[in-house]
């Protein structure tokens, strides 16, 4: 039983990745993908692919900004897990570093600061060094860096 694949004309996936790409924010990276699953030859990719960036459906720096934001400020990722993520978006380093800069400082430190605060009540700890190393464990998994988050611990477990 052959499953007949249903075909689609140049204009019809523009369409649908106008469509795709005014949902949310896209990087190229997801585009090609979206692409590749519907079998389009490579010239008419790249067509569509710089269609979509002239009109504005499709912009990189709009992108890693809008994932740095939207990783930090609704999943309370540090930015070492939202700068992963954008480099498996294949999003440049340059572009990586100015989304990051979208992250306040006061923000950053306000929010790990309450995932410690809401760790140390959650976290049943033999010890304050299990405490500690539960809370260090739970905010490199998310990304944070290990320097602020000794400082931060530090800082909370003196007052």
């Amino acid at each position: 039983m052959d499953k007949k694949e249903k075909t689609y004309t140049v204009q019809e996936i523009k369409s649908k990745l106008e469509y795709y790409c005014a949902y949310q924010d896209r990087s190229h990276y997801d585009v090609e993908q979206k692409l590749r699953e519907f079998n389009v030859i490579e010239e008419a990719r790249d067509l569509i692919i710089l269609s979509l960036i002239e009109e504005k459906y499709l912009d990189e720096e709009r992108f890693a900004k809008s994932y740095a934001r939207g990783k930090f400020y609704h999943k309370n990722w540090g930015k070492l897990k939202i700068a992963q993520g954008l480099k498996q978006k294949y999003i440049s380093e340059y572009l990586i570093s100015s989304a990051l800069k979208e992250i306040e400082n006061n923000d950053y430190f306000n929010t790990i600061n309450k995932l410690i605060e809401n760790k140390i009540k959650t976290t049943n700890a033999k010890s304050s060094y299990d405490l500690k190393a539960k809370i260090i464990r739970y905010l490199q998994g998310k990304g944070y860096e290990y320097s602020i988050i000794i400082d931060e611990i530090d800082n909370l477990l003196q007052q």
